[in-house]
């Protein structure tokens, strides 16, 4: 067994520090994504941790909704962290990553402004790999119950009695 002093990883005081540093979106570290000013964390396994915090940024940019956290941008593209995938999702990420360094940016995650970051997907929307994230996407964002209320949506209603006996018109947000 080993002694839990003896293994290296991040201290608390590193996290915190690495989460304060101007303009971090995300912590990234040995194996793992987080956020630096939400309570959530996802673990990566077969892709590296940049790649999966590029993957949450991505999604963001492509379906962006202010109203959603992070969190639920992370479990959309969290299928992504699989060896199957994972040659194909680096080197997505390194041509977004590329594409970011001929703006004058040191990668994607780096450049601050979403407009700019936009302009970099647009550059990229033809390739398979934008693609397959944004198709992806609409079924890893929208199929989470958890969002669902966040767009006023309250689930099927057929077992409930239709649309029609309980006010199909009584939406508020549109």
């Amino acid at each position: 067994m080993k002694d839990i002093s003896q293994q290296r990883g991040l201290t608390r005081r590193e996290l915190l520090s690495r989460s304060m540093a101007a303009g971090a979106s995300f912590v990234v570290g040995a194996g793992f994504v987080a956020s630096p000013d939400a309570a959530w964390a996802l673990e990566t396994k077969a892709l590296q941790p940049h790649s999966m915090a590029t993957l949450i940024q991505m999604a963001r940019d492509i379906y962006p909704h202010d109203h959603v956290g992070d969190e639920y941008y992370a479990i959309a593209v969290k299928g992504y962290d699989d060896a199957e995938v994972a040659d194909t999702v680096e080197a997505g990420i390194a041509a977004l990553d590329a594409a970011a360094q001929g703006k004058g940016h040191a990668d994607y995650l780096s450049v601050g402004w979403e407009r700019d970051r936009v302009d970099i997907l647009r550059g990229m929307e033809d390739s398979a790999f934008f693609q397959q994230v944004r198709g992806g996407l609409v079924t890893g964002l929208y199929n989470q119950k958890a969002v669902w209320p966040l767009f006023g949506y309250e689930g099927e209603s057929y077992s409930k009695g239709g649309y029609i006996n309980r006010g199909f018109d009584d939406i508020t947000w549109l």
